[in-house]
């Protein structure tokens, strides 16, 4: 497929996911030889509407440099009346001999996804990875083999996402100036145990063997306390367990099940036994006299296990989690809101099982107020490649 038409189905991805209808352009691709029945019929297999849209996206950019303008021919096409649409940025409008611009079929904008947070700054944000592999002797907490991996994966990927890495503490996080971002990202791989708490459950360890309550992580970026990520995204990823218990899950039907995978005999846990702690702030319920966005707004924390349970890690390929996290991330970020994704990662990490007996289940507190969407790295190539491509008039 020539580039340019590739940049158009890349930058506006999220937006075609979301509004075409791929079965009013099989029979005409079809026609056109672009794809086979067998073709159409594995795409139509994926999944109701937006999955069958997704595929469809994906498939026609390898079907070579006839895919693209066979899909906008005739103008009164579906494909062309119902899908197309320009780069938001430029305003450019696309020719070939073949066919005539495409017009965009939404409003020009600069947020062009209604409802979600403002995610164009460049860059994004900082994204802050606390990794604790090896602990002090008098902790009696175990070595984190595979964490190091799993710590590689996540800065790649967060760093294809547009964002800063950063090796601050926390506290000296919350004390930078994020004025000229859009998101903050905390990620945490540890031990963790089951506490304790009135809001968000679970602590996680310090090297030192000091247990930290997930909630009061929480308060350091929260909008009381860091002014400057107010209204803002605060994204918090924990690979640690929430408690001792392991899940033997329990028999669903064959059909309920996608593609179970197995762990492997040498999966190891990040669980440590019940403690007790909780923060220092109080727990009143003081009115607020002012029209204010809740303290907690705009918060997400993403757990690798349900509370209580243990959180397998494979010292090889690294954690469940992080690994499904960070291959989601790579193939849907350019179409899927994180909340979507994050169902997504659920629902892989539930299919895995360790010594195919025991079960994991990731979950999330949402106290987001907006869709979010993050800057796709195809995105931002193929804006300058579209920017290149497009002369003045």
């Amino acid at each position: 497929m020539d580039p340019l038409h590739r940049s158009v189905l890349t930058s506006n991805r999220r937006k075609l996911v979301l509004s075409l209808k791929p079965s009013e352009l099989y029979d005409g691709l079809i026609e056109k030889g672009i794809f086979t029945q067998d073709m159409i019929d594995e795409i139509k297999s994926s999944g109701p509407r937006r999955d069958q849209a997704r595929q469809l996206l994906c498939d026609l950019e390898r079907r070579g440099s006839r895919a693209f303008p066979a899909s906008v021919r005739p103008a009164s096409s579906p494909w062309q009346t119902s899908c197309w649409v320009a780069n938001n940025h430029h305003q450019a409008s696309l020719w070939s001999s073949h066919h005539q611009p495409l017009k965009s079929f939404l409003a020009l904008s600069s947020n062009p996804y209604p409802f979600s947070y403002k995610m164009d700054a460049s860059p994004c944000g900082h994204c802050l990875i606390i990794n604790n592999v090896e602990f002090e002797p008098n902790t009696d907490l175990s070595f984190r083999k595979g964490s190091n991996v799993d710590c590689a994966k996540l800065e790649k990927r967060f760093k294809s996402l547009n964002f800063i890495q950063i090796r601050h503490e926390l506290s000296l996080l919350s004390k930078k100036d994020h004025s000229q971002f859009d998101c903050c990202v905390v990620i945490i791989l540890s031990h963790g145990t089951e506490v304790n708490h009135n809001r968000f459950p679970g602590a996680v360890y310090g090297v030192d063997g000091t247990a930290v309550p997930v909630q009061l992580i929480t308060t350091y970026l929260n909008g009381e306390h860091c002014p400057s990520l107010q209204g803002k995204p605060k994204l918090f990823f924990i690979q640690a367990c929430g408690g001792g218990q392991k899940d033997t899950g329990f028999e669903v039907p064959p059909d309920e099940l996608i593609s179970p995978c197995g762990g492997g005999a040498d999966d190891q846990t990040d669980a440590i036994p019940l403690s007790s702690s909780s923060d220092s702030l109080s727990t009143s319920d003081e009115p607020d006299a002012r029209a204010t966005l809740p303290t907690a707004s705009d918060i997400l924390i993403s757990y690798s296990t349900f509370p209580g349970f243990v959180s397998f890690r494979d010292p090889l390929s690294g954690s469940w989690y992080v690994d499904i996290l960070d291959q989601i991330l790579e193939e849907n970020a350019v179409t899927d809101d994180l909340d979507t994704m994050l169902m997504l990662v659920n629902n892989k990490v539930s299919q895995n099982s360790a010594n195919g007996v025991y079960k994991q289940m990731p979950g999330s507190f949402n106290f987001l107020r907006k869709h979010l969407y993050f800057q796709s790295p195809r995105d931002k190539l193929l804006l300058g490649l579209t920017a290149a491509t497009t002369e003045p008039n």
